[in-house]
């Protein structure tokens, strides 16, 4: 009884570490710390990321939205859409948006759309006012 007991603490330990890491630093060519770092795209180094960030499109879509916040960074707009979806935008450089987030802005942004199970489905690039 006692071995079970050991093994079972063992493996909640093991569990509690794993979800206690840091997220890592590069998914690909994509430097995850540069991209967190510039929040609102103010520091004009997403931009230089775009690139990058697209070649990893593929490895993005799929993952819950919780994953995605730990690899790219709280959203600089998360939307409610119908039928429980909603919307990741990450502004990609400096804009109206630097100076009160909640202006309608004309920079770049990469939305990321996840669908009712909350799973990435679709990575839209946009250079207008939502």
């Amino acid at each position: 009884m006692n071995k079970l007991i050991t093994k079972s603490l063992v493996l909640a330990l093991l569990v509690a570490l794993s979800a206690c890491s840091s997220p890592p630093d590069k998914l690909g060519s994509l430097d995850l710390v540069k991209w967190r770092g510039d929040r609102g795209g103010c520091n004009n180094v997403r931009v230089g990321l775009e690139k990058d960030f697209k070649t990893v499109e593929g490895q993005l879509k799929g993952k819950f939205a919780d994953d995605i916040g730990d690899l790219l960074g709280r959203p600089d707009i998360h939307q409610l859409g119908e039928r429980n979806q909603k919307f990741y935008v990450y502004f990609l450089s400096e804009g109206e948006q630097c100076a009160d987030i909640q202006s309608k802005s004309t920079a770049p942004k990469v939305i990321l759309k996840f669908n009712a199970v909350g799973l990435l489905s679709e990575i839209t690039y946009q250079s207008r006012p939502l």
